[in-house]
């Protein structure tokens, strides 16, 4: 089951590149609750993006920590795994745009804290 909520505002990242909040899909597995947050950064693009994945790959674990997490802690849900997606474009989930660059990590919340998972 997944659902989506739409918003648009910037938010800050360690890189410094343009970052907005594209959505956030929630999936139960089991007993397992994973969100997927969903995230704009057209500097990532392959064609004229100025950031590479090592410079975004801070701002994926700060969004972790300072956008996604916060988040799911104020509305009190239980997670078990947090992924965040970087898109130089909005993709619809699920589907492919070949034309798109995307950045994906995966994060298991301790306390305050999303330690990387790797894929």
């Amino acid at each position: 089951m997944a659902t989506s909520v739409q918003a648009q505002s910037m938010i800050e990242v360690p890189s410094g590149q343009p970052v907005t909040f594209q959505d956030v899909i929630w999936e139960a597995e089991g007993d397992e609750n994973t969100y997927r947050f969903r995230y704009i950064a057209p500097e990532i693009a392959r064609d004229g993006g100025s950031v590479d994945f090592e410079q975004a790959e801070g701002d994926l674990r700060y969004l972790c920590e300072h956008s996604a997490l916060p988040a799911l802690k104020r509305k009190e849900r239980p997670v078990a795994r947090i992924v965040i997606t970087l898109s130089d474009r909005p993709v619809a989930f699920g589907e492919t745009d070949p034309q798109a660059t995307q950045f994906f990590d995966s994060y298991t919340p301790q306390g305050n804290n999303c330690i990387w998972e790797g894929f």
